[in-house]
Formats: structure tokens, C-alpha cells, sequence
């Protein structure tokens, strides 16, 4: 291409750096999601290389694809002009793009060259890509010409000129001879970068009537030959030695101008005799190592990506025995325009200012230029707004409507840059980009990020609160980064919780809310210990590990820091590694490590292997050599071998291995030739020709080989032809138009006679009648030039010395070299199947087009975005899936539902990779969404909790709701029926009531598409215990049995038939535990047959005995008394009299919380709970008194006192019937005869209601009394009675004094 052209708008393309620098400037939002609803002006995504030289048996193919909202509409001028495409009906631009499909077939390509420019227009800019310039590849023919014959004397220099012809691209160069044979170089022959044959000096081998000089065009791939030149070497008046001189570049001094990140080329050839040798070095500097590589014998100097410090003085210099001879290659570095920061597009609100910077660099200073939407800045309507200052472009207060796109042109003598960068004049209400109700896990005293991406115009401001009341300032331990990022240096389990985000700007306000999880770390309590065990013995390493409950851990265990090796003598227990039989092999260190999501912890110890003190034992040794060997039975092929064998030492000789030493071929080396039983001493060789054997003997027993035996006397065989030809005979090409034959060459031992050599015969199958051959020795290939792309060789190797000839050999097939593949697969076809699977059709390519062997098909396929517009995409990633053989078809599994994905396909050949098929997209269905991604239990009570949930973190459609089951479990793992709640899907929380106490629940959330319900997430929790309600069972030598511990809630309903759960696994599952003060309930699922079952404790690193409580019949127990602020060490153990087996649970560390600090309540106090359960006695014996008086029909003493002082705190409580209305039954007179229920009647059955109506009960605050295991009264008592209608009605389930007083009785 030409460098020196410019470009101007209308022609041309031009060259924009934009480098966008402001103060007030918004950043361009990477989420698709959030530009898909922005306006915004065309921006150039896709677009032919400035340079484009086309293949006139192919269609042209020009990109041009631009995006923009409103999408773009398109346009191109060729040469300066404009190009109406739809008057050419061999021009075609693709829907919605403006990339050109241009069919040449039966035209003249040459009609279409020229240069070429797109421009894409949209309401609020126009945006124009580079000039492309569209030439056609020439392979011209060769000029006729007749060459002289060359003669000329040994020893001087000469020149073959090769002068292709001028192609487009040029040619490579190659010279041969009329055997398609290359042309051996050397330090003394060797071809220049024009391509011309240097001879430093010649020799008399240099006669040869075939140089022939090839062009290769790469585009066509087409070979054109110049005639062949005839060069004879005299020997008759021979060219002395001489010092060495410059062939080329010629004189002391030469030029060369490269342009910046080229590469260097320098070049020094020299004649002399001898041939010189060739140096470089640079005058006043070092040659750039890094970058700098020698070809052609050191010849060719060259330096990749060159700059500017690699201008200067560089020389060469030619050397022989006679001299030297210098050339110094000035080189000076200049640069076409390249940029120094790359261009951005602006997003700016009304009024506010922005600054495009177009920053580059080229030598000469390239001149810049601004356009605006394709026109020139100069000719552009006035905007006393914007200001142009060389590089830099300043828009003051900016304007609603004065979006635009700009383009900056860069340009010297050697090219030019553009690039186009739009000004978006938004005003826009803030949106928050991290998406809602994110979780961020942490361990604690680890930093923590909490992000609010946000966009807007103007620039949100971001602000935090915690728990949505308490403002986050700056400051320790928060601190708010300019992007609104959220971090928590050090973050503590009291950072927990729900944070929210808002932003604002003047046109509104957008919050987020994330939540932060801190948890506990994973930290080894007991590591492994330092062991040393003896061989065969056992060895035991405990590693015991505390980590935080909701985190899931795994267990590794490493030896000397790599992986533990698949031996059955290693058993990973969950929380120990055990070696059996243990082996030296396993001594070294061995290290667990305990890994969760979020954190690891590691501990290690050492393994020493000691031995056991052995018993005395008989020595055993090695065996003695053999002795006097002898050759008997001598022939051509074969001998006999006699020895004697020498001492056994206790351990009888298994055999005898009998080795030879070649002293012709290899002396010096013993080579394995057989073995003999160790029963004989006698051994018939077969020998090989051509070989000088010498004989030696090894004894071998049960502890190992002897020393070897003296050596035989020499014994030579006569030499013979080879018996054997080569082996492994391939012919594979390595590249485009070779053919390279391998074998596997004979050894000296193997050649049979002196003067090896192998006849290498090759002919095109089923093309070629005769065979080409060609004598070659000491290699063990020999490559064939100039041979068609991948067509089948038949070949054959034969092995011959002076003695003749090798057997026949076989034929085998071989294929020149490859070369990548021409065409794409066509006709490109996706079939959805599913929201997971597609299918996807191709049309095979022509097999004269793969120019290799098939391997297959490539499909290149990546998604590109979710098809939920709420949801946010994942980092692209490509991927591919290669299909072996001649496929036309192929499935691509494990796709994402509701997405849009992209593919191409590539044809694949043992070279590599076609071009790519056109591009096609689909698009998946929706599927089943993700599980919700947590489901949290809450604010437990007595009949009521709250649950929690979280999206799917991946919705794969449009999520339509979620679906709650649910079911209580008994004690005896009965489920109970199973309850189903619909929720809507912005709905993620629950309170539920109506639940009974002390009872486990198990919920099933999933959340769903309207493909269907996804994965469910499960929970299990306990409804809190009801403390005053439930009346503790009490047997002798036994504790009191307690309800089970609390966790979680559901809607109570009349209770249908439970279904059992069958036991599954081992005797016991899961333990939970559950603290309370001074004491714990412990809970455990239990399935085995043992009638003893015992909860067992002791204090953590106590030395003292376990604790224990029989539990039989029961999942749950709790442990009373323990010390507040103590860590306790809890199991459950089953036992059996008439079963020595005995099942136990993992250890469980419990810590009982502290007892708080406060104010004591007289109502829990026992002095008082007894003062007025006396008080309550005397009151009741008072009544009996009375009630006895009254039969008798006598006075009451009291009640004259009473009379007569008339004590008004008396008077309200006596009524006509003498007994305290106060306490008189709302029930009806026909009521008051019946006994209370669960209360014991006296003897004469004549208790009535009316006379023991006052309860203890009334006094407390709940509805039911507990006693003690003393059986004092533990309710609380209130300052006032508090009763109403409705405790009235139900006080017959609770014993009043009577059945109290009956029941001491």
C-alpha cells in the first residue's frame, strides 16, 4: 500500500486518535444492557484492513459493521465518490450491516479495484471507516529471455540473477535444479534477499547445467521457473587465494532507511578464498540481543520491532586467513503516525464540559486534523461552544442535541491514522448496575468489598446506610471509593447485616441493597503429632477442625506437599488419616488441610520409620563369577560357550546371563545377548556377520548378580549382505511441496558389511510409472521438493553394503506436505432443541479444498448476553467443540437457557485451521431457573417464624414465581402432611404462624419459569420450646425429658397419620445443639436397635471421667447444670449388654453462654415462690376451717372480729355464701359439682367448685404451672391478678389449691 497516502473526508479513510481527558466526563458503561436503552451515535466495530489484496477466484468480501442507537444505515464512496450499490447487481450489502459482498465470476476483477470507504449515519452522528484499498493478486509470468552459458575458472566469485517478476504480493524465492531437488547453501553458496545466487568462489562440484530460479505466489499459489542457467567450472587456470571484498552492498559505505516496529533487514555478502566468515557489530552501541536474529550463515542481520535507538552505524566484516574487508550500513529509524493513548467516546449532561484528546507520534511530526461527522472541523457549522487547539478538542457547557461523532486524522509522508469518537449529550436519572440483594461472604478480620456500580448523567452520588437506618461516613473501619465501592478494612462478625446504596443526581435517585456475611474461620483444634512407628505397624493422625457451620468443608491430606497416593493401607477418616502396615516408603511429613469456600487452615507432622530389632539371621551374598570360559563349535552364525560357576554363598543360582562386546562397532559396551538356567554351564549363541564378539558370564541368585566373569577370547564373523531393511519407514510432508521420508536406521551391528547405504525410491501413486530413486548414507531421511499438496507417494527403503543388497522391501504410502484449508463451511443451519442442547448443520467443503487429510470440524461458539434484560452477563468466553471426520452435523451441549450465542465453523486439517464460515447467532429457550440462592429462618418464637430467600443466581428466563413446600417431623422422624405456598416473584420473604412449639419443620423452596420449577434448597428448623407449658416427665435416676430444641416454624392443622422416615446409613445422623443458660439440648437422629442410648460430656481438656445421662427412648436430651463461660465436649453413645458393639457420635464442642449481668426479678426468686405458696396453704386451711364451721351451723370467730371493725380491705371479699366472690366460677351453679379435671376428689366426693375456684395459676403470667423436681411451684407471680373472660373459661385444665393440697396429702 502506499504510505504517503492522506486521508481527506470524502476520500479516503481517515485515521482518528481520540484520547478522551476531563474532569466532568462520564465514562462509557460497559453493561450492554444499560447502552441497549441509551441513544447513542455510530460507533465502528468491524472494518477491512486499509490494505486489502483479493484472490480473483474468491468473492470480495468488504467489512463494515457499525453499531449505534437508532441502529446506523450505511453508505460508501469508491475512489472519492459515491458508490450507489444497488445499481450493481454483482454488489450486495449484507442486512443490517454495511459490509459488501462483491461476485467476481465472469467479470473482470480488475473493474472492482479502487479505494473504498464506508460511512454509518445515524440520527445523532456519522461515523466513516479507514480508506480501503482493494487490489488484485498478479502472478505474471516470467519474461522470455535467453541465458548465456557461464564458464568460468575455479575459485572465483560469482552471481546468478534470478529477477522474478513484479507480483502482487511479491513472490518467494527458491532456487532448484530439474530433479525439483533445492539447492544446497552454505557459508559459501547462498541466496540474497532479492533473491539473486552468490557463489563466494566456486568449485569445479559447481558444474551443473540446471539452476533454476522459483517464484512462488502465495495468494495464487502458483510456481513460475526461470529458464535454467548453465555454470561450468574450469580447473585448468585456477583463481589464487585472496583477501575478502563486498559482493554486495558494494563500496565502504551503504544506507538503509526502516520504519519504526518494522523489522531491520541488513545484509553483507562477501567473495574470497577461503570463504570468508561474516561478523556484525554496531559502531558506538550494542546489537539488541533480545531482538536480533542471524540467517544465511550470518549473512543476514535482522532486528524485529524496531525503534528509534536502533538507528546508527552498523558493520559488517568479512574475514579469511589473508584479510579483512569492512562495510558499514548507515541506518536511520523514522516512524508513520502511532499513538501515544487511545481514543475514547464521551458521555456528557447538559452543560457540562469535555475534552478529545488525538495524542501521536511519527517521525516526521505527523500533522493532525479534525473532522465532525465526516466534514471538515473548518467547514463544519460554527459552535462558538468548541474550541480547537492542535491535538485537542475542548466542548464548553454542552447542549441537549449536539451528540456527534468526531473524527481526528494523523498523517505523514509514511501513513496515516483515524479513528472516530463520539460526544453522547445524555441526561440521565441514576441506575445502580450491581445487581440487587447480592450476598458478599467474608471471613472475618479480612477486608470486605461492597459494590455499587452506578451510571447516570450528571455523575450519581453514592451514599451508604447499614441496616437502612445508619448512615456509613468515611472513616474507620468504612471507607467509600470514588466508584462508590464500599470496604471494611478489617470486617467483624458485628459488620454483619443489610447495607443500602443510593444514588443520586438531579434527576432522581436509585438504592440498592446488599447484604454482608461475616463468618467464623476455619482453624485446626487438634493437629497431627509427631509419630514414629515401626515397620508393619499402624500409624494414626488426628486432625480435628472448628469452622463456621454454614460454610461446607473438605478434607485433603498431602505427603511431603503432593498427593496422597491410591493406596488401600490409607484411610481418610473425617477427621484422622491411619496407615496401615506402614513401609519405609512412607516416612516424610504428612500435612491435613481443611479448605471451606470462603478459607483454609493447615497443620503437618512427620512420619519416622523405625525397625523392629530383628532376629539372628543367615547371611546370604552374592555369587562368585564364573570361570574359564570357553569358545567350542565354532561356524559363520553360531557358537558354544562353556564355563565354569563359582561359589553360590548360601543362595543356589537362578541362571546365568551370557553378554557380548562388539569391539568393532560399539567397544567398550556389554550388551545383553541370553540367559541359561542355573542348573547348566553351557550355552549355543547365534551370532550375526560382520561383528568382533568378545563373551562374558553373571551368576545370578536371590540377593543379586555377581561380579562379571574374564572375558572370552575374540571371535570375528565374515561379513555378509544386510538381512534386514530399515524399519519405520514413513513419508510425511512438513510443509507445502516437500515430502520427507524417515526410517529407522540399521546399526553397525545390524549393517552385516562395511559401506551401509539405503536406496530411497519414491513415485505419485497411481500417477507416476517410474520410480525416482537417490543413494543417501549416515542419515535417516531424505526430503523430496517440489512435490503437489497432500497427494499419495508410494515409497520404499532398502539397506545395501559392498556385499549387496537387503531383501525386497515393502510399500508404503506416504502424503506430501499440507497446506491450510481454503474454504469455509457454507450453508450454516442452528437447531434449538432445548434450552441446554442445539444442533447445528453445515455444508461440507470440496475435498480438493481441505489440501490436507480431514481432520474434522471446529465450532467456535460463545455467548454473547442473557436474554433477560435484568439479568447480568457473565464474562464472554469462547468456546470449542471439534467434530473428527467428515462430519456435516454436530450437537453443542451444556448451553446456557435464554441466552444469545454466536458460532463460526473452521474446517480442520493436519496443518490447521480454515477461514472461518459466516457467522451465525441463536438464540436458547428459557429453562428452569437456578435454586434459590439461600433460604434463611428467622425470628423463631413459639408459633411463628420468618423465612428468607434469595433469587437464583441464574434465572434462565423470566423467573415466574416460587413454590414453598413444607412438613413437621415428629421425634420419631415421622413426617407429617407436606403444605404448599405460591409466591410471586419479586416476593423473597415469609412470617408464618398458627405453628406448634417445640417441633422441627422442613421447608422446600424452588423458585420457577414457566419451563417449570428448578432445583430445591431445603431447610430444617425448630419452633422455639415452650418453657411454662410443658411439664417435664421425672423417673427415678433419671433427669427430666425435654422437648426438643428449637429452629423453625409452619401453619398448624389438624394432625393427619405421620409416615415413617426409614433408618438409612449408620446408628446415628446428624447431632444438633442448641445453648440455654447454664445447660444445652442436644437433638440427634438415631436408627439402630440398642435400648441404652447415653448422652455423655466432659469439660473440654478435662482429664476427667465422661459424664453420662440415659436417654432411652428419646432424640433429644438436655444437659442441666453446667458452668456458665465453659466449652464442654458432648456425644451420644448406644450400649447393649448383649452387643459388644458400641455406636458413638463424633465429639461435639459446646460452649454455654456467660450469664449476662442483671437486674434480679423476685418473682423467679425461690424465697418468695415459697412464701406464697404458704401463704396460699394457710389461706386454704382457713377455708376448710370455715367451710367445717359453717356446716356446723356455728359462729366463725373471725367473722365477728370482722363485723365489728368493719375493715374495708376484708369487706369485698366476703360474699352471702361465705366464700371470696373474687375467686367465684363464671361457670353455671350446674357446674360447680363437678370435679376439676386431673385433680383428685376427696374420699366423700363432695368437693365443689365453688369452694376451691382460686387457682396459683392466675397469678403467673402464662396459662399452665410447673413444678419443681422438689415439687415447689416455679410460675412466675405478678404484681395483680390479670384475668379475663377467656383464662376464666380454660382455668379448669390448671390444679387448683385443692387438688395442690390433696396431692401432699
Amino acid at each position: 500500500m502506499d504510505r504517503n497516502r492522506k486521508w481527506v473526508p470524502g476520500f479516503g479513510a481517515v485515521l482518528l486518535t481520540l484520547l478522551s481527558h476531563m474532569t466532568s466526563a462520564l465514562e462509557v458503561p460497559l453493561d450492554p444492557k444499560v447502552l441497549e436503552g441509551l441513544p447513542q451515535p455510530p460507533t465502528i466495530t468491524l472494518q477491512s484492513p486499509k490494505d486489502y489484496i483479493f484472490d480473483p477466484r474468491e468473492n470480495i468480501v468488504i467489512h463494515c459493521e457499525a453499531k449505534g442507537k437508532p441502529h446506523p444505515s450505511f453508505s460508501w464512496t469508491r475512489n472519492g465518490t459515491h458508490f450507489d450499490v444497488e445499481k450493481d447487481p454483482k454488489v450486495l450489502m449484507k442486512p443490517g450491516s454495511g459490509t459488501l459482498v462483491i461476485d467476481i465470476s465472469g467479470e473482470k476483477a480488475e473493474a472492482y479495484e479502487g479505494t473504498y470507504q464506508c460511512t454509518a449515519h445515524n440520527e445523532h452522528g456519522t461515523a466513516v471507516s479507514n480508506s480501503i484499498v482493494i487490489r488484485q493478486s498478479r502472478s505474471p509470468l516470467w519474461s522470455k529471455e535467453r541465458n548465456e552459458a557461464i564458464v568460468v575458472q575455479m575459485g572465483v566469485s560469482l552471481v546468478l540473477q534470478c529477477r522474478p517478476p513484479a507480483g502482487l504480493p511479491p513472490p518467494v524465492i527458491f532456487w532448484m535444479d530439474n530433479n525439483f531437488q533445492r539447492l544446497q547453501l552454505d557459508k559459501r553458496v547462498s541466496q540474497a534477499l532479492n533473491g539473486d545466487l552468490y557463489f563466494s568462489n566456486v568449485l569445479p562440484d559447481d558444474t551443473r547445467s540446471d539452476y533454476i530460479c522459483y517464484a512462488r505466489f502465495p495468494h495464487t499459489q502458483t510456481i513460475q521457473q526461470k529458464q535454467p542457467i548453465s555454470v561450468t567450472v574450469l580447473d585448468n587456470s585456477p583463481e589464487g587465494e585472496r583477501r575478502p571484498g563486498f559482493m554486495t552492498p558494494l563500496g565502504t559505505t551503504s544506507t538503509k532507511m526502516v520504519l519504526r516496529g518494522e523489522t531491520l533487514e541488513l545484509e553483507c555478502v562477501a567473495d574470497g578464498l577461503p570463504t570468508p566468515e561474516i561478523s556484525w557489530q554496531k559502531d558506538g552501541g550494542e546489537l539488541p540481543s533480545s531482538r536480533m536474529s542471524f540467517y544465511n550463515f550470518k549473512k543476514t542481520l535482522k532486528v524485529s520491532d524496531v525503534n528509534e535507538a536502533d538507528g546508527g552505524d552498523y558493520r559488517c566484516t568479512a574475514t579469511n586467513n589473508l584479510g579483512t574487508a569492512h562495510h558499514v550500513i548507515k541506518v536511520t529509524v523514522k516512524a508513520a503516525p502511532f499513538w501515544v493513548s487511545a481514543p475514547r467516546n464521551l458521555i456528557l449532561a447538559p452543560n457540562e464540559t469535555g475534552i478529545l484528546t488525538c495524542r501521536v507520534s511519527g517521525e516526521p511530526k505527523p500533522k493532525i486534523s479534525w473532522f465532525v461527522n465526516g466534514v471538515s472541523i473548518e467547514n463544519a457549522p460554527e459552535d462558538h461552544r468548541r474550541k480547537v487547539d492542535d491535538d485537542t478538542v475542548i466542548l464548553s457547557s454542552v447542549q441537549s442535541g449536539s451528540s456527534a461523532v468526531y473524527q481526528c486524522n494523523a498523517s505523514n509522508e509514511f501513513g496515516y491514522l483515524m479513528a472516530n469518537a463520539f460526544v453522547n449529550v445524555l441526561a440521565e436519572p441514576p441506575r445502580v448496575l450491581t445487581p440487587p440483594n447480592r450476598v458478599y461472604q467474608v471471613i472475618t478480620n479480612n477486608p470486605a468489598l461492597l459494590h455499587c456500580a452506578s451510571f447516570g448523567s450528571p455523575i450519581p452520588i453514592v451514599t451508604w446506610f447499614k441496616d437502612s437506618q445508619t448512615s456509613v461516613k468515611n472513616g474507620d473501619p468504612y471507607v467509600i471509593h470514588e466508584n462508590g465501592t464500599l470496604e471494611i478494612h478489617v470486617a467483624q462478625p458485628l459488620n454483619s447485616g443489610k447495607y443500602t446504596c443510593i444514588a443520586t443526581n438531579i434527576l432522581g435517585i436509585k438504592e440498592n441493597h446488599v447484604y454482608l456475611e461475616v463468618k467464623e474461620p476455619t482453624r485446626i483444634l487438634k493437629q497431627p503429632e509427631y509419630k514414629v512407628v515401626q515397620r508393619g505397624m499402624s500409624a494414626v493422625f488426628e486432625c480435628k477442625v472448628k469452622h463456621d457451620p454454614s460454610l461446607i468443608p473438605a478434607m485433603t491430606w498431602l505427603k511431603d506437599d503432593g498427593e496422597l497416593s491410591r493406596d488401600e493401607r490409607f484411610e481418610v477418616d473425617v477427621d484422622s488419616l491411619t496407615i496401615n502396615d506402614v513401609a519405609d516408603e512412607d516416612e516424610g511429613t504428612y500435612t491435613c488441610i481443611m479448605n471451606t469456600t470462603l478459607d483454609q487452615d493447615s497443620a503437618s507432622a512427620m512420619l519416622t520409620v523405625v525397625d523392629a530389632t530383628p532376629p539372628p539371621a543367615i547371611v546370604y551374598e552374592k555369587p562368585d563369577p564364573p570361570t574359564d570360559l570357553e569358545l567350542t563349535d565354532q561356524t559363520e552364525r553360531s557358537v558354544q560357550l562353556t564355563w565354569i560357576a563359582g561359589d553360590e554363598h548360601n543362595s543356589p543360582t537362578q541362571k546365568f546371563l551370557i553378554q557380548y562386546e562388539d569391539l568393532l562397532h560399539q567397544p567398550g559396551v556389554w550388551i545383553n545377548l541370553t540367559d541359561v538356567a542355573g542348573t547348566s554351564t553351557t550355552a549355543q549363541l547365534n551370532l550375526s556377520p560382520y561383528v568382533y564378539y568378545s563373551f562374558r558370564v553373571l551368576s545370578e541368585n536371590r540377593v543379586g548378580y555377581s561380579q562379571p566373569s574374564q572375558p572370552s577370547n575374540q571371535y570375528r564373523t565374515n561379513p555378509a549382505a544386510p538381512d534386514q531393511n530399515p524399519s519405520a519407514v514413513q513419508g510425511i510432508g512438513t510443509q507445502p511441496g516437500n515430502l520427507v521420508i524417515s526410517w529407522t536406521s540399521l546399526s553397525g551391528f545390524q549393517a552385516n558389511g562395511p559401506s551401509l547405504e539405503y536406496k530411497v525410491q519414491w513415485r505419485q501413486k497411481d500417477v507416476d510409472d517410474h520410480w525416482s530413486s537417490k543413494n543417501v548414507a549416515n542419515v535417516s531421511q531424505f526430503v523430496v521438493s517440489g512435490t503437489p499438496t497432500y497427494v499419495p507417494y508410494e515409497i520404499k527403503v532398502q539397506a545395501l553394503n559392498d556385499y549387496g543388497s537387503g531383501p525386497e522391501p515393502g510399500i508404503v504410502i506416504g502424503y506430501s506436505g499440507e497446506d491450510l484449508p481454503l474454504s469455509a463451511p457454507d450453508s450454516v443451519q442452528v437447531m434449538v432443541h432445548n434450552s441446554t442442547l442445539a444442533e447445528v448443520h453445515w455444508e461440507p467443503v470440496s475435498f480438493p479444498s481441505v489440501r490436507g487429510k480431514l481432520q474434522g470440524y471446529k465450532v467456535y461458539y460463545q455467548r454473547e448476553r442473557s436474554l433477560h434484560e435484568t439479568e447480568e452477563d457473565a464474562e464472554r468466553k469462547e468456546q470449542v467443540l471439534t467434530f473428527s471426520g467428515n462430519r456435516s452435523e454436530g450437537r453443542l451441549p451444556g448451553l446456557q437457557p435464554y441466552s444469545l450465542y454466536n458460532l463460526t465453523i473452521r474446517v480442520l486439517n493436519n496443518k490447521g485451521e480454515g477461514p472461518p464460515s459466516t457467522s451465525k447467532t441463536f438464540e436458547t429457550p428459557e429453562g428452569v431457573p437456578g435454586p434459590p440462592s439461600f433460604l434463611n429462618v428467622v425470628n423463631l418464637s413459639l408459633d411463628s417464624l420468618s423465612l428468607e430467600w434469595g433469587p437464583p443466581m441464574n434465572n434462565n428466563g423470566r423467573l415466574a414465581g416460587y413454590t414453598l413446600k413444607y412438613q413437621p417431623v415428629n421425634t420419631t422422624n415421622d413426617l407429617g402432611p407436606v403444605k404448599i405456598m405460591m409466591f410471586m416473584a419479586n416476593e423473597t420473604t415469609i412470617t408464618m404462624g398458627n405453628l406448634n412449639s417445640s417441633m422441627l419443620y422442613k421447608f422446600h423452596l424452588s423458585a420457577k419459569t414457566i419451563k417449570g420449577s428448578g432445583p430445591i434448597i431445603t431447610k430444617e428448623a425448630f419452633t422455639v420450646m415452650d418453657t411454662t407449658r410443658t411439664q417435664p416427665t421425672v423417673e427415678t435416676g433419671k433427669g427430666p425429658t425435654e422437648p426438643p430444641h428449637p429452629t423453625s416454624p409452619i401453619t398448624q392443622s389438624p394432625h393427619p397419620p405421620f409416615h415413617k422416615v426409614p433408618p438409612v446409613g449408620p446408628a446415628f445422623g446428624k447431632v444438633n445443639t442448641s445453648m440455654l443458660e447454664g445447660g444445652a439440648v442436644i437433638s440427634w437422629d438415631y436408627f439402630g436397635h440398642h435400648k441404652n442410648v447415653y448422652v455423655e460430656y466432659i469439660v473440654e481438656n478435662s482429664k476427667e471421667d465422661w459424664k453420662k445421662e440415659l436417654v432411652n427412648g428419646s432424640h433429644w436430651h438436655m444437659i442441666k447444670g453446667l458452668k456458665p463461660g465453659t466449652s464442654y465436649k458432648v456425644r451420644v453413645v448406644a450400649r447393649d449388654p448383649a452387643d459388644p458393639t458400641v455406636h458413638s457420635t463424633d465429639e461435639v464442642l459446646i460452649a454455654v453462654p456467660a450469664v449476662p449481668s442483671r437486674q434480679v426479678d423476685i418473682a423467679t426468686q425461690g424465697w418468695f415462690i415459697g412464701l406464697m405458696c404458704a401463704i396460699a396453704l394457710l389461706i386454704l386451711v382457713l377455708l376448710i376451717v370455715c367451710f367445717i364451721k359453717r356446716n356446723k351451723g356455728g359462729k366463725y370467730p373471725v367473722k365477728e372480729k370482722e363485723d365489728a371493725h368493719q375493715d374495708p380491705e376484708i369487706q369485698p371479699m366476703k360474699e352471702d355464701d361465705g366464700t371470696f366472690g373474687e375467686y367465684r366460677s363464671m361457670e353455671s351453679d350446674t357446674e360447680d359439682h363437678k370435679p376439676l379435671k386431673g385433680s383428685r376428689t376427696p374420699s366423700n366426693g363432695t368437693v365443689r367448685r365453688d369452694e376451691s375456684d382460686d387457682s396459683l395459676v392466675d397469678y403467673g403470667e402464662g396459662g399452665d404451672g410447673q413444678f419443681n423436681e422438689d415439687g415447689s411451684f416455679i410460675g412466675q407471680y405478678s404484681g395483680k391478678k390479670e384475668k379475663d373472660t377467656h383464662e376464666g373459661n380454660e382455668s379448669s385444665e390448671a390444679p387448683s389449691p385443692v387438688n395442690a393440697m390433696n396431692s401432699f396429702v
